[in-house]
């Protein structure tokens, strides 16, 4: 094992805010039963605010971010895992209060780690990452509630972005008829890639004016975004219909009101990618890597970068400028 490796940090002492590539050692790193040498991460939007000096997710400093990371195991104190297993961890406290992805080398407790499941390499395992696992719950709950092919076209909002391209993605290999709602006129090409069989504006969504009830249009949704957008397909939904919401990035109030609910019977469900239970967790994994897997994963990842690469990448993400989904090599 080597004696020092590199690792992203950031710092903040008083004013003074910096993002540096370090040498560190492993007795840098916080407790944990696990030591993994890790082989990728990858970038979300709350990555990109940990590397902000107001993102307010970073607890403490310095700090190592990234949700996200898949590696090999080196050393284990958990009978669970052994040297030489390959595994992934995504969210509980990684990148927030726990050193994160974005170091060569992370030590993290075993309860927080997944064994990488049959059909996924370790890089796919980054290119789903908390976005894909995030999009992937959602389809999963959508279809607890009853959602089916036959009922109808589902719609994805922020669908160039991480949650939403892997969305469209699942949904396309499930036999949906996808609809892609996107901000980006340039990309409805990739849309169209990655299974979208319609594709629609912002405002195609939300309309000129954001109705108690409104014309019914869709079965389901998969929503990141929120706000506004979340009230107007709430009212759009077909009766008995549900939509998944995981994001805010179209902020955290929703105009709406009860009548979604009660005449027409809408779900909303709440989709939590951080603190879900691990035997969900395990299990939904292995979906990913079987009937949930689309046939083009790799297609959604546009970018693989480096660690000295990585600032402009996050600020790309806060800037709504992602496509897909971008992998950090360690």
């Amino acid at each position: 094992m080597e004696e020092s490796f590199k690792a992203f940090v950031v710092d903040k002492r008083e004013s003074d805010f910096t993002v540096n590539i370090k040498e560190l050692t492993i007795q840098d790193l916080p407790a944990g039963d696990v030591l993994i040498k890790v082989s990728y991460s990858s970038i979300n939007y709350k990555d990109g605010l940990a590397s902000t000096p107001d993102g307010k997710i970073v607890r403490s400093y310095p700090f190592i971010p990234g949700i996200d990371l898949a590696g090999v195991v080196v050393r284990s104190n958990d009978a669970r895992f052994k040297e030489g297993d390959e595994v992934l961890a995504t969210s509980y406290e990684i990148g927030v209060s726990h050193f994160g992805g974005y170091s060569e080398y992370a030590r993290i407790p075993a309860d927080w780690v997944v064994p990488l499941p049959e059909g996924l390499s370790l890089k796919e395992a980054m290119i789903y990452g908390t976005a894909g696992f995030t999009a992937a719950l959602s389809v999963q709950r959508l279809e607890e509630n009853g959602v089916t092919p036959n009922k109808g076209s589902v719609l994805v909002t922020g669908a160039t972005g991480g949650v939403g391209s892997i969305a469209v993605a699942i949904l396309a290999k499930r036999g949906y008829h996808v609809v892609a709602s996107t901000g980006k006129q340039s990309e409805h090409d990739f849309l169209i890639d990655l299974g979208a069989s319609e594709i629609l504006s912002r405002e195609d969504v939300t309309g000129e004016k954001i109705r108690a009830l409104d014309k019914q249009l869709w079965a389901a949704a998969v929503d990141p975004v929120g706000g506004k957008t979340l009230a107007s397909i709430l009212s759009k939904i077909n009766y008995n219909g549900s939509v998944a919401v995981s994001g805010l990035t179209g902020g955290g109030d929703v105009p709406t009101t009860v009548f979604p609910f009660i005449l027409r019977g809408i779900n909303l469900l709440g989709i939590d990618s951080v603190y879900c239970p691990m035997e969900t967790r395990i299990a939904l994994w292995k979906r990913m890597g079987t009937d949930y897997k689309p046939d083009h994963l790799l297609k959604v990842m546009t970018k693989e970068v480096t660690l000295e690469e990585l600032p402009s990448y996050l600020s790309a993400i806060l800037k709504g400028e992602a496509r897909g989904r971008t992998i950090v090599r360690l």
